[in-house]
């Protein structure tokens, strides 16, 4: 199993400890390094900036999202960091959910959202592959473009630039069982989010079914500490946002998952209190039991024995959001 660092993205501003954690990281045989975007900073340049000061690490979005960019967008920025960092991109894209969609970028988000994926990654293919002009008869993600309020000029191209790798990986982040199967379908792995272990019936059958060198990369909070319910502090305030925050009452994916793996009833309360306002209360609402059974948090031998369930599934890659460089070194010590 293979270790990666997960920055994910900015909060107020950036963190000055990123770079650092990222070169400690190659350092120790790290295998990647990711960033992420929400609706603050995005997730290219912060690996960009990264990318100059490693020589060896792999570099990777989780997630870029699908409405930030068009998909040549996309493909563009993915191509381009690929032939400045000598060949390292992993391009993990997401397609986020109505309230990020449409309360950010200001777009619709899309009626069949398999389709719309499906139509992205053809495309992103496509623009690495610089087989011939991009095209694609899409319902999302038409190339060229022929709304009714086209101009009837646009024309098929293909990329002035030769990308680095025509087999760039792509990886996406999916939740629900039909978006899981369809993700081992058409990218080359996977980026799971509230990975457990012990539940991974949770994602539906084709985790069970995955093709030779298909990548699962979950990120996990990883602490090494004396105290676990402390160390789980972080974990629970995670989940509440992300539970409680990061979607509407009548659709939040996160909290569909949740319910998926057991905890249907906490995760409606969590939902409840943080759409009241009760931010605080929805944090401790999130029982231990599931924070703990998705992250790595303890003392060094119970991260050690934990570690292992991780290593008996379908994990390829593990994500590590670890906060500090002690943990980043006890974590390659135990995989080793």
């Amino acid at each position: 199993m293979r270790l990666g660092l997960a920055l994910g993205y900015w909060g107020r501003g950036p963190s000055p400890d990123h770079v650092e954690l990222a070169v400690e990281a190659e350092r120790l045989g790290y295998d990647s390094v990711w960033t992420a975007e929400s609706w603050g900073s995005d997730a290219f340049t912060p690996l960009t900036w990264i990318a100059a000061r490693t020589s060896a690490i792999g570099l990777g979005t989780a997630v870029a999202q699908m409405a930030a960019r068009s998909p040549t967008t996309t493909a563009m920025h993915a191509l381009t960091l690929d032939h400045l960092s000598g060949g390292r991109v992993a391009l993990g894209l997401g397609l986020s959910g109505p309230q990020v969609v449409e309360g950010w970028y200001g777009r619709p988000f899309p009626s069949s959202p398999l389709t719309a994926t499906r139509e992205y990654v053809d495309v992103v293919r496509q623009v690495l592959a610089r087989r011939g002009p991009v095209e694609l008869d899409g319902r999302f993600h038409a190339h060229p473009y022929r709304g009714p309020d086209a101009t009837g000029l646009g024309k098929p191209l293909k990329p002035i630039t030769h990308p680095l790798r025509a087999g760039l990986p792509v990886l996406l982040g999916a939740e629900g069982p039909r978006n899981v199967a369809q993700t081992v379908r058409i990218a080359d792995g996977w980026l799971p989010l509230y990975w457990s272990p012990s539940r991974p019936e949770a994602y539906g059958p084709a985790v069970t079914e995955l093709p030779e060198g298909f990548r699962v990369a979950p990120m996990a909070q990883v602490r090494v500490c004396d105290d676990v319910a402390e160390g789980l502090l972080p974990v629970k305030a995670m989940l509440g946002f992300y539970i409680g925050g990061m979607g509407h009452a009548r659709r939040n994916f996160h909290a569909d998952l949740m319910a998926r793996m057991g905890y249907e009833e906490e995760a409606r309360r969590i939902q409840d209190l943080f759409l009241a306002g009760r931010r605080e209360e929805a944090v401790r609402a999130v029982p231990d039991a599931f924070a703990d059974e998705i992250s790595l948090v303890g003392p060094r031998a119970r991260v050690a024995e934990r570690l292992e369930l991780w290593r008996r599934g379908p994990v390829t890659d593990l994500l590590a959001l670890a906060p500090d460089p002690h943990t980043l070194r006890v974590l390659a010590e135990l995989n080793t």
